[in-house]
């Protein structure tokens, strides 16, 4: 790697794949724009989340709960968007660290980055816990599912292998992944056919309703329900942007990893509305209220009603959806730290590079040690509060995500008004989703505040669970943060830069000058002018 002057206003000349210097870099063209779609998709985990929150939304705001899953999508798309231009212009695997470093400083970059890590072990022994279940209800093994010590080990044996994988390379990671996804994907389809089918036909045991196009109104319910529904479904299309943490071992250019994140937010859009909508016409409202509190267990029962003989398919499908992201969620965490630690922000050791399989096996294993951790300490407490940890990321995902769509504007300030398109794209767009995205976070730290909505019911220090360990990973940041900066100031020379003309032309991004990388119009290497 070559160093820069940490003052410099441009980002270091980094070749992509880089590490610290002395080491090999990350394996460049590792995977392709189809892995990397694949690895977003995985990482939000689309059959877990769905039965994790497809009884709660529904429960708030009835039939409306596809709309709701409709609106949520449009924040994620204005911050995927954000993403994909900050991608062209700084090709690093940190992402939101390094964008907000440059954009709004070491203070602001520092603490994004911590946030990302943080939902990874927030969140890892959760996945691992469902993958283990869901595999062992599809098999037949329920009594296993009952012991708590062999639910445990299995489930810290599952993430040290879905560990393993993730140092032994990427490229072997996202040929599981393809495997995973298709096996959930295909499934989760085949469920919402065959459930709408027979929601119209009338066999459905349960209560079954005709699909409207109203369904599709998220502000149908309106009040509290809306907000608290928007919540839930952020959380369901969080983690696309493991696709861009892989953007140093991406092949093709600086696009590919931007548009593999923006397209699998479709390909969510699409699953979620077929199977929320297949869900509300197959069961109707009362039975979906009345077991809201089932979580992911409420799939285990539609199942079996839905598919007969059959069930085990989305029983499996749930499964390999949660083992999945159990290995990418640990992506954006270990890549996040690679890239703090050859930035001097965290320990070096975080930069180290393994020789052979080319990937960050010293932070890899630290934050599934810390995740493992974790979850045996929480989940001792009780299951709920393990539940409770896992309701605690919606703060962390909508602090980094509304920062990351910031320091996009911010980044890019002096390119805004080059074109309508940059104006609305880069400008206007990831602001709107940020704002959308604080305005979240500000109903949740409200609603968490209150301990009757936590899954314990309990107080921690007068608030609810959620909040107490939003607020704990937060404060245990920021006093590291400060420690660092006192210890090792390095970081802390960084000054806030801003995308050039000759910055985004290089990108292929439309500059003042209106010119394009080769000088031309639209950049045609003919001269002429496209339509």
């Amino acid at each position: 790697m070559v160093e820069s002057d940490p003052r410099s206003s441009h980002p270091p000349d980094r070749t992509p794949g880089s590490g610290t210097a002395g080491e090999v870099g990350l394996k460049p063209g590792a995977i392709g724009f189809l892995d990397s779609m694949v690895i977003g998709l995985a990482a939000t985990s689309p059959a877990y989340s769905l039965a994790a929150i497809i009884g709660p939304i529904t429960a708030l705001v009835g039939v409306f709960a596809p709309g709701i899953l409709l609106a949520s999508f449009v924040p994620m798309l204005l911050i995927a968007s954000a993403f994909y231009y900050l991608n062209r212009v700084d090709q690093d695997c940190g992402t939101t660290f390094s964008w907000v470093t440059r954009a709004m400083g070491p203070w602001f970059g520092w603490i994004g980055g911590w946030a990302i890590s943080m939902t990874g072990v927030l969140v890892v022994g959760s996945l691992a816990d469902v993958g283990v279940r869901y595999t062992l209800l599809a098999f037949g093994l329920d009594s296993i599912t009952e012991s708590t010590f062999w639910m445990r080990t299995l489930t810290v044996l599952l993430i040290l292998v879905m560990t393993a994988i993730c140092v032994i390379g990427t490229e072997l990671s996202a040929r599981l992944q393809n495997i995973l996804i298709i096996a959930q994907v295909a499934a989760l389809l085949v469920f919402a056919v065959v459930a709408i089918w027979r929601a119209i036909d009338g066999s459905s045991d349960l209560s079954p309703m005709t699909p409207e196009l109203d369904w599709l109104n998220p502000f149908g319910a309106g009040g509290v329900g809306l907000t608290a529904g928007l919540l839930l479904g952020v959380f369901a299309y969080w983690g696309w942007e493991s696709a861009v943490n892989l953007n140093e071992e991406t092949s093709g250019d600086s696009r590919t990893p931007g548009r593999a994140a923006i397209v699998s937010t479709f390909v969510l859009l699409v699953t979620y509305l077929a199977v929320g909508i297949a869900v509300v016409a197959y069961a109707g409202i009362d039975y979906l209220t009345e077991n809201a509190d089932e979580e992911e267990a409420i799939f285990a029962s539609l199942a079996d009603d839905v598919m007969g003989g059959w069930s085990w398919v989305v029983l499996l499908a749930v499964s390999t959806s949660a083992i999945a992201s159990t290995q990418t969620t640990i992506i954006p965490a270990s890549r996040t730290g690679l890239s703090m630690a050859r930035r001097a922000a965290m320990p070096r050791a975080l930069g180290r590079i393994h020789p052979r399989f080319r990937t960050p096996d010293v932070s890899t294993w630290l934050v599934a040690g810390i995740a493992i951790v974790w979850y045996l300490v929480i989940s001792a407490i009780s299951e709920n509060a393990l539940l409770d940890s896992i309701t605690a990321l919606s703060l962390l995902i909508a602090f980094y995500y509304a920062l990351t769509g910031i320091a996009c504007a911010v980044y890019y300030r002096r390119e805004l008004t080059a074109s309508v398109r940059n104006f609305l794209l880069i400008g206007v767009g990831p602001v709107v989703g940020a704002l959308l995205l604080l305005w979240l976070l500000v109903e949740s730290i409200i609603d968490m505040a209150n301990p009757e909505n936590s899954y314990s019911e309990e107080a921690w220090l007068g608030m609810g669970p959620p909040l107490v360990i939003g607020i704990g990973i937060f404060l245990v940041g920021v006093l590291f943060m400060v420690f660092w900066r006192v210890t090792h100031g390095r970081f802390w020379q960084e000054r806030p830069s801003a995308v050039d003309d000759a910055m985004a032309m290089a990108a292929g991004i439309q500059a003042h000058d209106g010119g394009r990388p080769d000088g031309r119009p639209d950049g045609r290497p003919d001269g002429k002018v496209g339509r």
